[in-house]
Formats: C-alpha cells, sequence, structure tokens
C-alpha cells in the first residue's frame, strides 16, 4: 500500500505522487505572532509534523516550510481594521517587530516541546516585500488586478471571467460569497466588486509598518504573502499546502486565485490539506470568543476550562488520538486519559529495552521454516507490527496506527510473560518488530520520554535514606548513597544544620 492523502482541492483521497519525486516540498501556514499561541494553534504544526516525519521515514527528501506571519494581517477578512501587530504593539507601546519578536521565540519554544521539529525555512513576511511586490506587477500585468489611490486588489469578476473559479477550493458559490461579504464596511468603495480582496494597502499616515512599492507607500496583504514565500522556495507547484480549516476561505482561496493569476499559472500546491479545529463544548476555539487555552498555560495548568495542568508530550498525544480532518474537544477527561495512553507508550519503550536484553542472553532461535507460515507466532508478530504504517499510509490515520501499536503492546506483554512464546517468536521477528515499535513511536509520531520526577524531591527524600542509615551507623548504605550522587553530580555535605546537598566543582 502507498501513501494516500485528502485533497481538499479534489474532495477525495488520492494516492501521493510527488512533482518532482524523491523530493517533497511542504508549506505549512503558520502564525500570526502578536500574541501567544493558544491550543487551536498547536494542531496543525504537530500534524504537518508527523506527516513530514512520515515522509521522510517513507525516504522522501522534505523540504518544510512554515512561515511566520509579521505584517498585513488585519482584523477583518474584509481588509478593513487595524494590522493585528501594530494593535498588539501600541497597546505595549513597543516597537510592532518585538511584539513579533518575543511571540515567535515563545511560539518556537512551545512548539519544540510538543516535539514538532524545527521547519527547514522559516520565512517572515517582512523579510519578502520584494517577492511579494514581484507578484503583484505580474498579476496586474497579467489584466487581473488593479490599483486604487495606493492599493492593490484582485479582480475577482474577470479572474472568473477568464474561465477560473474562485471559490473552488472552499466549494462557495458566488452568491455564498457576496452572502457574506459586507460591502459598506470603510474601505470597501475602492473595490470594483466586494468579491476582490488586497494584495497591497496604502498605508494611512499613523501606519507604523510600511514599505515603498511601485503604488507607493503601505504593505501586502495576508494571503499575497503566503503565495509568494511558497514559490520562492518550494517553486510554482509544491507538493502538499495547508493549515487550518479556517484558513481554506478566504486565505488559501485567494492564494490559489493570486498563484493562477500570477506568471505561476497553478494551483500553488496539488494537494491542499486542511486539519479541524479545537473545540470547547463543541465551540470552536478561539481568542475572539474568549474561549482559548494558552499553551504555555496549559502546560501549567489549571487554566480555561482545565482543572489541571499537562506535559507537551500528553498534549501532543491528545492531538494525535483524533483524526486531523476530525474535531477535538478539549476536557480534564480527555486529557488524563490521553496521558494514561501516552505513558502506557513509553511504558513500551522500557519493556522493550528489558525483552530485548533477554532475548539476546538467551540466543533463543525459532524455526525459520515456520516463520513464514500465516499462523506461525513470528509472523503474526510482524503482521501486527506492519499495521501503524498501512493505517498512516490511509490520510496520515495517526488515531488507528496508534491503535494498532497499542494491539503490538499488548503482544509484547504477553510474550514478556511468557518465554516459551518468546522463544517461539524468535530474536529476528522480534527485533524487527521492536525496531518498528521504537520507530512509529518515537521517529514518526515523535512521542519522547519526559522526565516526570521532581528532582528536589527525590533530593530530599535520598537525604533522608542517607541519613537514616547514618544514624544506624550503616556506613557500607552512607558510602554507596553518596557514590551514587557523586556519579551524578552531586556531592552530600554534613554541617551542624543537618544534612545538605550542593553540585559537584570537580
Amino acid at each position: 500500500m502507498s501513501l494516500s492523502l485528502y485533497n481538499t482541492l479534489t474532495r477525495k483521497k488520492e494516492e501521493f505522487q510527488p512533482v518532482h519525486a524523491p523530493q517533497v516540498g511542504v508549506y505549512l501556514c503558520g502564525p500570526t505572532v502578536y500574541s501567544e499561541a493558544h491550543l487551536g494553534n498547536a494542531r496543525g504544526p504537530v500534524v504537518f509534523d508527523v506527516l513530514t516525519r512520515y515522509l521522510r521515514h517513507l525516504q522522501y527528501q522534505v523540504r518544510y516550510v512554515r512561515n511566520i506571519t509579521d505584517v498585513g494581517h488585519l482584523e477583518s477578512d474584509a481588509d478593513t481594521g487595524e494590522d493585528k501587530m501594530e494593535k498588539a504593539a501600541r497597546a505595549a507601546r513597543i516597537e510592532p517587530m518585538q511584539v513579533a519578536q518575543h511571540f515567535t521565540n515563545r511560539y518556537r519554544q512551545h512548539m519544540l516541546g510538543l516535539g514538532c521539529l524545527p521547519p527547514d525555512i522559516e520565512p517572515q513576511a517582512s523579510g519578502h516585500i520584494i517577492e511579494q511586490i514581484q507578484v503583484i506587477e505580474e498579476i496586474i500585468g497579467n489584466g487581473l488586478a488593479y490599483e486604487v489611490n495606493g492599493s492593490v486588489y484582485f479582480d475577482v469578476p474577470k479572474y472568473n471571467a477568464e474561465g477560473k473559479r474562485y471559490g473552488k477550493l472552499s466549494n462557495r458559490s458566488i452568491e455564498d460569497q457576496l452572502a457574506g461579504t459586507r460591502a459598506n464596511l470603510e474601505g470597501q468603495s475602492e473595490k470594483r466588486s466586494p468579491l476582490d480582496f488586497a494584495l497591497w494597502k496604502k498605508a494611512s499616515p499613523e501606519h507604523i509598518m510600511r514599505w515603498p512599492s511601485p503604488w507607493g507607500e503601505g504593505f501586502p496583504g495576508w494571503h499575497l504573502e503566503c503565495s509568494a514565500m511558497s514559490r520562492k522556495y518550494l517553486g510554482e507547484l509544491s507538493d502538499i499546502h495547508g493549515g487550518g480549516l479556517d484558513l481554506m476561505f478566504p486565505h488559501h482561496e485567494c492564494e490559489i486565485a493570486q498563484s493562477q493569476g500570477s506568471h505561476s499559472h497553478t494551483d500553488e500546491a496539488r494537494i491542499w490539506m486542511h486539519n479541524n479545529m479545537i473545540t470547547v463544548n463543541g465551540t470552536k476555539m478561539s481568542k475572539s470568543l474568549g474561549n482559548f487555552v494558552l499553551l504555555g498555560d496549559m502546560f501549567k495548568g489549571p487554566t480555561g476550562p482545565l482543572a489541571f495542568g499537562y506535559s507537551p508530550m500528553v498534549v501532543r498525544f491528545f492531538l494525535l488520538q483524533a483524526h486531523y480532518r476530525s474535531p477535538v474537544d478539549v476536557s480534564d477527561d480527555a486529557l488524563q486519559a490521553a496521558r494514561k495512553g501516552y505513558r502506557k507508550l513509553m511504558n513500551g519503550l522500557r519493556l522493550l529495552d528489558k525483552l530485548s536484553g533477554e532475548i539476546v542472553s538467551s540466543e533463543l532461535v525459532s524455526d525459520e521454516a515456520n516463520d513464514k507460515l500465516a499462523n506461525s507466532p513470528a509472523h503474526q508478530l510482524t503482521t501486527l507490527a506492519a499495521k501503524p504504517a498501512e493505517f498512516l499510509d490511509d490520510d496520515l490515520n495517526t488515531p488507528r496506527a496508534m491503535a494498532a501499536l497499542f494491539d503490538l503492546l499488548k503482544r509484547f506483554n504477553t510474550l514478556a510473560a511468557n518465554p516459551a512464546a518468546l522463544a517461539e517468536v524468535g530474536p529476528e521477528a522480534f527485533a524487527q518488530a521492536a525496531a518498528t515499535y521504537r520507530t512509529m513511536v518515537q521517529d514518526v509520531l515523535g512521542l519522547s520520554d519526559e522526565p516526570r520526577a521532581n528532582v528536589e524531591q527525590l533530593l530530599e527524600l535520598t537525604l533522608g535514606f542517607y541519613s537514616e542509615a547514618k544514624a544506624d551507623k550503616a556506613y557500607d548504605k552512607v558510602d554507596v548513597i553518596r557514590a551514587a550522587l557523586k556519579n551524578q553530580g552531586i556531592v552530600i555535605k554534613d554541617t551542624k544544620a543537618g544534612v545538605e546537598w550542593a553540585y559537584s566543582e570537580e
């Protein structure tokens, strides 16, 4: 079975065929860094982290691009309101780029904590103004954009008149789009049609973030940046472009129109992928509704609807428990269940380390002639081990892949309790299944073991045992405790005030 992915553009699963195999270009629309990231902002990066990990596992050479939006994202999708970056900067009385850098740093820290590998390229919109201006000039040159009072708008009706279809990604008709457009908003009178969207906006006198352009000083439209940066780093047609379901319209719809209207003349990506939303009590998590859970607060807890804190790996497991195209409702019950499942997988890794030592030391050998039989223990184990990849091949089905890993772990537990059964499996089949489990859990799903012990509490407990041993004159135990702690870079000090510890300076 080969990898298939659901393409929003065609509304069906398609066999994955790279534009330029074995190279694969993946683009994920990143955050607008005007505030702290919340749980909903984490789902896309976690999903696309698993996607890129799995593509690399399949031996593809992946270039993964995840952008940073630091300019041009206005409060309204109708090209009105303040720039979100400037609004945050004005509230804090600092430069917009200070806001951008601060929240970019925080975002990166949280993504690393969640086990997301850094993207290969992380371009910022403000660093690619030249590329964006070039795309606008191409669209104007192709007759699909017009300038009004220093602003430039994409001409949607003319685009449609040329045989294109604005709305094909979101499957929205022109009537639906018009029904959702408030044409009487400030600045809309400049547009020839309420469907048109901004490629470049003239900067008002009080606007801080501005750049020179052929149309005067201004700033790029939010939708434009991703089209320009995707083309720069992944070419005119990339393999996969994605983001949250809320970006499908208008953001991604506009991206396709811009790429078709430029000299690229493509849909920008062959496959468009969209992850579903995080909900709280069935309602989409968003800052505008005030029901969001900030990642930093979630890791510490309690916060918002959550009575407890949850570690980054538990949060990652929680997000992967649902298929990326399904919504995920956040609650303490769901996260506590995720914590149990995560710890079970981690205990599986510890069990495999133990079993690997046992099967090697015992030099057990199964009957190779029987290993290939459908009902042989070895064949049954290797069949179980192949299941997680089969489910990932089916549109990155992480919940079924994890369920298959639990089935495999159940089999490992049975083998651990029955040495004779372990002997029947044999070292080769066991080693293969164990390697698959480790690879799927750690390298593909990106779940790593998190230290849960409180070091200070463990040290206090150890010093208590040390004091008891010293009082009982059990000097052999005293020496053992001293030596063990010294190996960890800790020295014990007997003082008049009692027993203390310090870092070794040797």
